[in-house]
């Protein structure tokens, strides 16, 4: 079976409704997942994956937040900015973000960077705070693509690479070069065409894994191989199989 990697996922339901996700995923060649927090509840949510990632979101910003544990956790996210629903708490997302990169780079974890509407800050703390990881849910132009890239990192996309409008996330992931391109869900978030109008899930990983395979020129079982070893090269130990302890 051809085998692919959710490299970003949310769960915030109830264990039964979390196993019933993970085996459906499953089932449809999903094999393995990283669940990702950002929030108390949604850090929670990533309790029982093998491959997960706990941080603080920009909606936090300006929250008294207290420490999380990130012993045994396989990245920092999902951080980052977003002008876009929040611009008054831009100075508040930026100090956030850079003490969260800081904590990343201590512990030699990757990071799982948010960014939209905030290109210019989100590449000025980027280089002065060196790090390493993945821009998820790419919606940027291709010149911030290349920027990104410039800097180390890996663009993964989502399922907006279908939609009709999404245009610049399409030229943006043919360019990404081979060693560097992931997908993802973003659970439940953004289901891709066919699927568009519900709940996402991991299972509708084939959907937008299929669609870029046809857009990279290339076939889908490479496609699923190429961006499996890739996620398993950033996230390392950390990332053995996909689903839920519960």
């Amino acid at each position: 079976m051809t085998e692919l990697f959710d490299t970003h996922a949310h769960f915030e339901g109830g264990s039964a409704e979390t196993a019933a996700a993970v085996a459906r995923a499953r089932a449809a060649g999903v094999t393995r997942i990283m669940a990702v927090g950002g929030s108390e509840s949604l850090n929670a949510g990533t309790e029982g994956f093998p491959c997960r990632a706990i941080g603080w979101d920009r909606d936090q910003a300006g929250r008294d937040l207290p420490d999380l544990d990130y012993a045994g956790v396989a990245a920092v996210g999902e951080i980052g900015l977003d002008y876009h629903y929040a611009p008054g708490t831009r100075a508040a997302q930026r100090g956030l973000f850079a003490r969260q990169l800081e904590r990343a780079g201590r512990l030699g974890l990757p990071v799982v960077v948010h960014t939209r509407d905030a290109d210019d800050d989100t590449l000025g703390i980027l280089r002065e705070i060196p790090s390493r990881g993945i821009v998820h849910c790419f919606t940027g132009s291709p010149s911030f693509c290349r920027a990104l890239l410039d800097l180390g990192f890996y663009i993964s996309i989502s399922g907006i690479v279908t939609f009709r409008a999404a245009d610049n996330v399409r030229e943006s992931a043919r360019a990404v070069p081979d060693d560097r391109i992931l997908v993802e869900t973003d659970a439940p978030f953004l289901a891709p065409v066919p699927m568009r109008g519900g709940p996402n899930e991991p299972a509708f990983l084939v959907h937008t894994a299929r669609f870029l395979a046809g857009l990279r020129g290339t076939t889908f079982e490479s496609f699923a191989a190429l961006t499996t070893s890739n996620a398993l090269r950033l996230l390392g130990a950390a990332a053995p199989g996909g689903g839920s302890g519960g």
